[in-house]
This record gives structure tokens, C-alpha cells and sequence, in this order.
């Protein structure tokens, strides 16, 4: 088993323990960081998905088969819907594909994310996974917090969402989240 694969491994088990008090969530790789990593969930759990949402099945993001179900938008405060749904076709770095899917937002911000990660091309040699977490929306933004220490943020605009990376080296990582149907 490759390393990267076994930290991916890992990291998803950590998605399975209590929630320690901190913005947490599954983030990505880049250049000089490390494999992606899940997640832990923040201490307040995002209530079970209401009825009517719609179902995504065989979807593929960054070579992975994702299947997720969007919330009924009516069903998340309006001031959170503009997180809903998927972002894809975003690059951290040359080798590294990353997607970004916010099933749902409660009212008090905590949305249940899905994040995909892996190469970019069929040159790259990055790993690739799909992890499923938990981040916060505060301020108008997306936060959540990997297993390593990495920092991630995600604001949307006017059609794009606008994802920031810090990893635990201090090196800055922008990539623009395309809205995808």
C-alpha cells in the first residue's frame, strides 16, 4: 500500500471519531503538502437530509465515481443556499484535481461537505479519494481544517466559488470552484 494511500486511509477513519471543538473538515494536496486528509465533524451534527433532495449517482470528479444527495435548497436558510451543490473542475497546483459538494447547511452554519481530490491529468501521480466531513460557514465563508493542520476556505461570488489553502508549511494555495449541474 502507498504511502499516500494509507494516509488517505487513515485520515478517512479519523471522519468516524467525536467531534473536538474546531472548525474541521477533509482538505486536498498540493505542491509540497500532504496527501489530502479527512476531517473530523464540528460539535454540531448537520440534521439528515429532508425529503425531496435530489440524488447525484455515478458522478465523476477528479477520476473518482462520487454519489451524494443535494439538499431541497427551500430546506437551507437563505443566507447558506449560495454554498449548496457541487464545485468542481479546480486545480490547487499543476498535478492536483480537487472538487468541493455541500450537501447541506443547518441553521446554525455546519454543512455537510464532500470533498474529492486527486490527479490532475494523466500525467500526475497524485492520489485521489473522496472524503466526507463536516465544515462551518462564518463570515461569509466555508471553513474547515484537515487532519495535518491545513486551513481551507471557501467564498462564493457572483458564479464561482473561491477556494483558499494553507498548508501546515505556511505555503498559500488559491483555486476558482466552477458551480457544477
Amino acid at each position: 500500500m502507498s504511502v499516500g494511500r494509507f494516509l488517505a486511509l487513515v485520515l478517512a477513519v479519523v471522519l468516524a471519531l467525536p467531534a473536538a471543538a474546531q472548525e474541521t473538515g477533509p482538505g486536498a494536496a498540493g505542491a509540497g503538502g500532504a496527501p489530502p486528509g479527512a476531517g473530523v465533524p464540528p460539535p454540531t451534527a448537520v440534521p439528515p437530509m429532508p425529503a425531496g433532495g435530489e440524488q447525484q449517482s455515478g458522478r465523476v470528479f477528479c477520476e473518482q465515481n462520487v454519489s451524494f444527495r443535494l439538499a431541497d435548497p427551500a430546506s437551507v436558510p437563505e443566507q447558506y443556499r449560495r454554498f449548496l451543490g457541487g464545485w468542481s473542475d479546480a486545480a490547487w497546483d499543476v498535478k492536483t484535481c480537487a472538487a468541493l459538494i455541500v450537501e447541506n447547511v443547518s441553521p446554525d452554519g455546519t454543512a455537510k461537505i464532500i470533498y474529492v481530490y486527486g490527479p490532475l491529468g494523466s500525467a500526475s501521480t497524485v492520489p485521489g479519494g473522496v472524503l466526507h466531513g463536516t465544515g462551518v460557514i462564518r463570515n461569509g465563508a466555508l471553513r474547515f481544517q484537515n487532519a495535518d493542520g491545513s486551513q481551507y476556505a471557501f467564498q462564493p461570488g457572483l458564479v464561482d466559488m473561491t477556494g483558499h489553502w494553507i498548508n501546515p508549511q505556511g505555503e498559500s494555495f488559491q483555486a476558482t470552484f466552477k458551480e457544477t449541474p
